[in-house]
């Protein structure tokens, strides 16, 4: 069943430690924290054959909150989506109309595309068990995940690349929705503050609280910063390649974070994505390295301020921070998803270290 109340729980704690700037409001987290019940596979091919004429084989793939599908037919692969209950039909939309738009001004894109029911309709309403939950179809991307790959130099800054034209491609793009209060927009990352008293680590609880405040003292600069509809995980988890070809990447995929927010944010996220997972990843050229490749290549192509170069560093670990609060509260929430939900946040701890231990003024002047 849903949860009654997907805002976060009363708690105190940690919020001692922060600067008294004021307590923020809650953030609604809507369908991160709504239980849904499991469409199987053999109800999804059903769902899929009556409602979009497709059948094919079926197979399950792991996702954070909904239930999502490949179809494979003889001739095509597609996505089949059947959205969490707390996704409501407009932000469904958005998603939509946001590769509708990519379709029509920048084709050159790879990103999914939608396939329409047999009634013509781009989403579909489902009366299941645990309330209406809406589905749609898309078109299935070909490529390795980048996430299952060590990191090349030269690639990362073509990503930097693709993140640029992604960004330049939505420029003019409106939506009434893409307003809306994301908790993985770090935006809002002072109200995720009650989420502190959910980290079960001292030591890391320590760590996560020195930097909220460290980040929350930009929060003034953060507001203020150019903002449009962007995509807000361009992640490895959400970009494919394909190192056999001349562009390797060859597909951009999961739009569903997408929200009006501030261009460094955006970049920042990506370049997050590229800090080094492990030692081995690390190499001899520094925790920065990686990321600093992917934003050489996104400014040749897209100019950023001095102010939006001075807050990267700092917005790229305010990313590893939502990470850590949203994932760890996450799985204790959801147990049974917890190796899925923390795919990515144990790496974050020494990136975090190294974070704390940079001087902030150098670390501000570092992309300038």
């Amino acid at each position: 069943m849903p949860n009654p109340d997907p805002c976060l729980p009363p708690v105190s704690g940690p919020l001692a430690a922060l600067p008294a700037t004021g307590a923020p409001e809650r953030i609604d987290l809507g369908s991160l924290s709504t239980r849904c019940q499991t469409v199987g596979p053999e109800h999804a091919a059903r769902l899929a054959r009556e409602l979009w004429g497709l059948s094919g084989d079926i197979t399950r793939l792991d996702t954070e909150k909904d239930d999502t599908f490949a179809l494979r037919q003889q001739d095509r692969k597609l996505i089949f989506k059947i959205a969490n209950p707390a996704e409501p039909p407009a932000e469904l939309d958005l998603q939509i109309q946001t590769l509708a738009h990519l379709n029509r001004h920048a084709p050159d894109l790879p990103v999914p595309q939608i396939v329409p029911a047999l009634n013509g309709a781009a989403l579909v309403a489902l009366p299941l068990a645990d309330g209406v939950r809406h589905a749609r179809m898309m078109t299935y991307l070909e490529g390795d995940l980048l996430d299952t790959l060590p990191p090349l130099g030269p690639e990362q800054y073509r990503i930097g690349e693709m993140n640029a034209k992604l960004r330049l491609a939505m420029t003019d793009f409106r939506h009434p929705f893409a307003a809306r209060q994301l908790a993985w927009d770090i935006r809002h990352l002072p109200r995720l503050a009650e989420l502190l008293d959910h980290v079960p680590d001292q030591s890391q609880r320590s760590a996560l609280t020195r930097a909220f405040r460290q980040i929350l003292s930009l929060r003034d600069d953060i507001e203020a910063l150019p903002r449009q509809i962007l995509h807000n995980d361009f992640s490895r988890s959400n970009l494919l390649v394909d190192r056999r070809k001349a562009q390797p990447i060859t597909g951009i995929i999961d739009f569903g974070d997408v929200v009006e927010t501030a261009v460094a944010i955006d970049l920042s996220t990506a370049m997050l994505n590229q800090l080094p997972r492990d030692a081995a990843e690390q190499g001899q050229d520094g925790m920065f390295a990686g990321p600093t490749r992917l934003f050489e290549g996104h400014i040749a192509h897209a100019p950023l301020s001095k102010a939006e170069r001075r807050l990267l560093p700092h917005l790229v670990f305010a990313r590893v921070v939502t990470r850590a609060l949203l994932t760890l509260w996450r799985a204790g929430q959801f147990p049974e998803n917890r190796a899925y939900i923390l795919r990515n946040t144990a790496q974050g701890w020494a990136q975090l270290d190294w974070y704390l231990s940079q001087n902030p003024a150098a670390l501000s002047a570092r992309l300038l």
